[in-house]
């Protein structure tokens, strides 16, 4: 299936995805990849479809969702493997933009060092390129690359991509217990990312059947940590938790909005005292959803912070 949706993104509203790439070809064969394990790895950029089969069918997804009054905000790469390993991805975004809506790329960022890859990127509104680490060995282990690939040339790429690129630059961390959510490996990533400065610097977890079954979301704590490293180096940090509230506006109830915040941002004490406040309740509420380990307490510098809890792989029945 080349496209697929639209679907809801906390990230890009409605997306109409396209799949340009065959299951499951990628440059990494990453521990946590909710597809599984790659099935082919390679470095060299190909032809997979052909760019007017890939215009027909986006197109005759966008009119149908459009004929149904569906909105769509982007039409966005995120295939089945790595999508600037397809040859022709710059040719197709240049044909699809004749149908007047943005259009974004989820990257793995491996083959941010070549040229080509860059200028066709350069043509997209919103790109998303991942930084799982910057330690070699931590990189080795989370994400498995192909052989041939060099992570210093990596992180050097996406330094020069961040710097020429005019649309919206985000990235995109996952961080996984035991591999890269240790306070070494949190302080590198935090320091990069300062130099790059994305619009946004999301954090995100495993939350669906991961490639190794070892693999574990990291915890809280560790995620709290993250986020005020992060915080302190980029302006605008998000958590991608897997919880699907309503995170960007006041709902009028109190309980919903604490979760939804708090499933993107660590709320620290006076502000969340604040939003109760605001909204008539007290603070017998925090209790209340601690207590049903839907909250959690934790303490950074001095200072408590309240983050929504994590249940492992998108379990929210807990």
């Amino acid at each position: 299936m080349i496209a697929f949706g639209p679907v809801p993104s906390r990230r890009l509203g409605r997306s109409l995805g396209i799949n340009n790439i065959p299951p499951k070809i990628c440059t990494y064969t990453c521990v946590y990849c909710q597809l599984g394990r790659t099935l082919k790895m390679q470095v060299e950029r190909q032809a997979f479809y052909e760019p007017e089969e890939v215009l027909r069918v986006v197109r005759d997804k966008v009119t149908s969702a459009l004929d149904q009054d569906e909105a769509i905000d982007y039409l966005t790469f995120v295939p089945d493997g790595e999508p600037t390993l397809d040859l022709n991805l710059g040719v197709e975004i240049a044909a699809l933009r004749e149908l007047g809506i943005r259009i974004a790329v989820i990257s793995n960022a491996s083959l941010i060092w070549r040229e080509d890859v860059r200028a066709e990127l350069m043509t997209a509104d919103w790109v998303s390129l991942k930084v799982d680490a910057v330690r070699l060995p931590t990189w080795r282990q989370i994400d498995r690359p192909h052989g041939s690939l060099t992570l210093p040339a990596i992180l050097e790429g996406i330094r020069t991509f961040a710097d020429d690129f005019k649309g919206d630059f985000v990235t995109e961390t996952m961080l996984v217990e035991g591999v890269n959510d240790n306070e070494d490996d949190l302080v590198e990533i935090a320091e990069f990312l300062g130099e790059v400065q994305p619009a946004i610097a999301y954090l995100s977890i495993p939350t669906r059947p991961p490639a190794e079954d070892w693999v574990l979301a990291a915890d809280e704590e560790s995620i709290n940590l993250a986020y005020q490293l992060v915080g302190k180096r980029v302006d605008h940090v998000e958590l991608l938790l897997g919880y699907e509230g309503n995170a960007f506006s006041s709902t009028g109830d109190a309980e919903d909005d604490i979760l939804s915040i708090t499933a993107v941002h660590p709320m620290r004490e006076d502000a969340l005292r604040h939003l109760l406040k605001e909204a008539g309740a007290g603070w017998d509420l925090v209790a209340e959803l601690i207590q049903q380990d839907k909250l959690v307490e934790l303490q950074h510098l001095g200072k408590r912070f309240y983050l929504r809890r994590i249940h492992p792989l998108g379990d929210k029945s807990r």
